[in-house]
C-alpha cells in the first residue's frame, strides 16, 4: 500500500513540475529583462531569500560526473522527501518507555539522546534549478562535484584532534555519547571534552551558526535559511536568520591589515558588471566554515537570474587544507517572508545542564555518590 502511494505521489509530483516549468518558463524571460535596480544602475539585490534546498553540497558518487538532474530523478527527490515528512509526522506513542540509558543511538544534531523532529526541520522542499536545469550538487568543481583531496598537512591535523594529547582522553569521532565518562578511562583526572564551556563548539554556545551557513562560503543547512540582503552604495549588509549573524561587505574598499581577524573573516566587493563580487579574507583561527583555516580565501558572486531568483556562487582556495581550490553554486530563491529574531537558547541553561551532568557522570565512575561524597578508596 505504501509503495503503491509513494508512485502516485511522484506521479503527481512530476506533473505539477512539468507544468508548473511550462507555466513559469515565459515569465522567467520576461523577469530576466526586469530585474529591479538602484539609482546608479545596478542590480537591486536587496529583499529576502530561501536558501532551502535538499541539493547536497557534494554530488551523491552514483551520478560520477553527471551535473543535470532530469525531471523525474528531480520529482522523486521531491517525493521521497514529501513522504519521509509524512511518515515522521505520525503521533508518537503516548505510551512508550524511557529510552535506553546513554541514548537511543540517533546521531547528528539529536545528540544520541533524540531531538529536532519534523516540526524543526525546513531543508526544502526540492532540488534547484538554474537556468532550467536541475542541479545534482551544490559543487560544480571539481568536475565530479565532490571536494578536493585534504592536504597531509591538514589530514595530520585532523588525526590529532582525536588522538590523545598529553593528559588528555582521547575524542570519539561523530561526537558518540554513552551516558559514561569514557574520558576517565585515561586517568581519573584525565582532561575531557567537558571540563569547561570554552571547550564546547561556537555553535553550541550560541557564538556562531553550525553549518556555515553565515560562511563565507554560506550554505544551507537543516533549518533557519533565510537571508536578507540590505544594500547601499558603499556597503551591502546580508544578515543571516541562523543566530542572526550579521556580514558587513565594504564596497570598493581595501581589506584591513592581516592583524586583524575574524571569524566571518573581512570582506570587500566591487561590481563587475551586473555581477556583485566579494572577496574575503584575513580569518581566524577558527572560521564559521570550520573545514577552513586562517589561510582561507573565499570570492562569492551574486547574480540575478530574474528578478525573483539570485544565483550564488563561491570558490574557497586554502593551501594549507585542501590540494585545490572548489567552486560551487546554488539558487536563492526570493521569499515575501520575513527574517525573524533568533535566540538561540536563552541564558544557555543548556551548557549549565552539559556541565553538571559531566561532573555527575564522573562522580559516578570515580566511585563517589553523585551527591558530591569523596570516594574512600581514594
Amino acid at each position: 500500500m505504501r509503495n503503491q502511494i509513494k508512485t502516485e505521489i511522484k506521479t503527481l509530483s512530476l506533473g505539477l513540475l512539468t507544468c508548473v516549468g511550462m507555466v513559469l518558463a515565459p515569465i522567467v524571460m520576461a523577469q530576466g529583462a526586469g530585474i529591479p535596480r538602484t539609482p546608479s544602475g545596478h542590480p537591486d539585490l536587496s529583499g529576502t531569500y530561501d536558501v532551502s534546498t535538499l541539493t547536497p553540497m557534494q554530488r551523491p558518487t552514483a551520478f560520477g560526473d553527471k551535473q543535470f538532474l532530469t525531471n523525474d530523478e528531480a520529482a522523486v527527490i521531491a517525493a521521497d522527501e514529501f513522504q519521509r515528512n509524512t511518515d515522521r509526522q505520525q503521533d508518537s506513542d503516548p505510551n512508550r518507555s524511557a529510552p535506553p540509558q546513554g541514548g537511543d543511538g540517533s546521531t547528528g544534531a539529536s545528540g544520541n539522546v533524540g531531538g529536532y523532529n519534523t516540526f524543526w526541520i525546513d531543508r526544502g522542499t526540492g532540488a534547484y534549478q538554474i537556468d532550467g536545469q536541475w542541479r545534482t550538487s551544490i559543487l560544480i568543481d571539481p568536475p565530479d562535484g565532490r571536494m578536493p583531496a585534504a592536504t597531509d598537512e591538514a589530514r595530520a591535523a585532523r588525526r590529532a584532534r582525536f588522538s590523545a594529547g598529553e593528559g588528555a582522553a582521547p575524542r570519539r569521532e561523530g561526537g558518540q555519547n554513552d551516558g559514561t565518562a569514557y574520558w576517565l578511562n585515561a586517568g581519573l583526572d584525565a582532561r575531557g571534552p567537558y571540563d569547561n564551556m570554552e571547550q564546547r563548539s561556537f555553535a553550541e554556545r550560541c557564538l556562531l551558526t553550525f553549518g556555515s551557513t553565515s560562511g563565507p562560503p554560506m550554505l544551507p543547512t537543516l533549518y533557519n535559511n533565510y537571508k536578507r540582503i540590505v544594500q547601499s552604495e558603499d556597503t551591502v549588509l546580508i544578515q543571516i536568520e541562523m543566530v542572526h549573524e550579521a556580514r558587513i561587505v565594504r564596497m570598493n574598499a581595501e581589506h584591513d591589515p592581516a592583524v586583524i581577524r575574524k571569524w566571518l573573516g573581512d570582506s570587500i566587493g566591487w561590481w563587475e558588471g551586473d555581477t556583485l563580487v566579494v572577496e574575503t579574507i584575513n580569518f581566524n583561527d577558527t572560521p564559521a566554515f570550520s573545514q577552513g583555516s586562517r589561510n582561507m580565501k573565499v570570492t562569492e558572486r551574486f547574480r540575478m537570474e530574474s528578478a525573483d531568483q539570485l544565483i550564488y556562487s563561491f570558490t574557497v582556495e586554502d593551501p594549507s587544507v585542501w590540494t585545490a581550490p572548489f567552486t560551487g553554486e546554488y539558487a536563492w530563491p526570493r521569499s515575501p517572508n520575513k527574517v525573524f529574531e533568533y535566540a538561540c537558547h536563552e541564558a544557555n541553561y543548556a551548557l549549565e545542564g552539559i556541565m553538571k551532568g559531566a561532573r555527575l557522570l564522573e562522580a559516578v565512575f570515580r566511585g563517589e555518590d553523585p551527591g558530591g561524597v569523596p570516594n574512600p578508596t581514594r
